[in-house]
């Protein structure tokens, strides 16, 4: 996968919903679907970064996406349904998403945490993705290849002191893609996966370790063959997994 050459047509006539897309890994990851054919569904909270992206992706010639914005911290059933539909009637498929999207705190003990902290934390980075997949599953499930990636993290994957409801929520996205994985089973044309990117340089890296220096970590760009495979057909069959990038 981390050698992975994929041919520049590999995601033709896909729709492709990249949550988080205006900044960071979903940014680099929407400019690569669509430099490979998709049609890529900007997901975000800033409209202002969404058209950058938006403006970016015209200006290179590639399949003119489309913007969401929603604040996952707020969004209930109601709006993800909205959205899916939304989704069906202006590009009448959806045949991926990528869960890119996140809230994290600075690190701090657990007895420090509050509730009011914890709540957003596990309604953007957990039940978001739950809730917006759920919502867009009919159109996945009519796609004759679907491909769903969500993101774990480095301190989810395995639990580390002070990362509190960050590390929980993520912990928790990687057993929704298991439990995931065993009920789709019966849809051998849709799969889902989980992606742990490790240190790259984005954003919340940059919140969650101030003193670090940037230029030490590999771009974003380096995911870009795993996820590309992932996200195409040539990982047809393979589902359930938790995949830790290796740069």
């Amino acid at each position: 996968m981390k050698n992975y050459q994929a041919p520049q047509d590999l995601l033709k006539g896909r729709v492709i919903l990249v949550t988080g897309a205006g900044q960071g890994i979903g940014k680099t990851a929407a400019l690569t679907f669509a430099a490979h054919g998709a049609t890529v569904i900007l997901h975000g909270r800033s409209v202002k970064k969404l058209e950058a992206v938006y403006d970016e992706i015209e200006t290179a010639g590639h399949p003119q996406p489309a913007i969401f914005p929603l604040d996952l911290s707020k969004a209930e059933d109601k709006d993800f349904a909205a959205m899916a539909a939304g989704i069906g009637g202006q590009l009448g498929r959806l045949d991926g998403i990528l869960h890119n999207a996140a809230k994290v705190d600075r690190p701090q003990p657990l007895e420090d945490q509050t509730l009011e902290q914890w709540l957003p934390l596990l309604r953007v980075n957990l039940a978001a993705p739950f809730a917006l997949t759920r919502a867009c599953l009919p159109l996945l499930k009519a796609s004759p290849d679907a491909s769903i990636l969500m993101t774990s993290e480095t301190h989810g994957h395995t639990p580390t002191a002070f990362w509190g409801g960050f590390a929980v929520a993520k912990s928790g996205v990687e057993t929704l893609v298991k439990i995931w994985a065993q009920e789709l089973e019966v849809y051998p044309t849709l799969r889902i996966n989980t992606v742990v990117p490790g240190p790259v340089q984005s954003p919340q890296r940059l919140r969650t370790y101030p003193g670090e220096r940037k230029d030490s970590l590999p771009k974003p760009e380096t995911l870009m063959p795993l996820y590309l495979y992932l996200m195409g057909p040539d990982s047809h069959g393979t589902s359930g997994q938790i995949i830790e990038a290796n740069h």
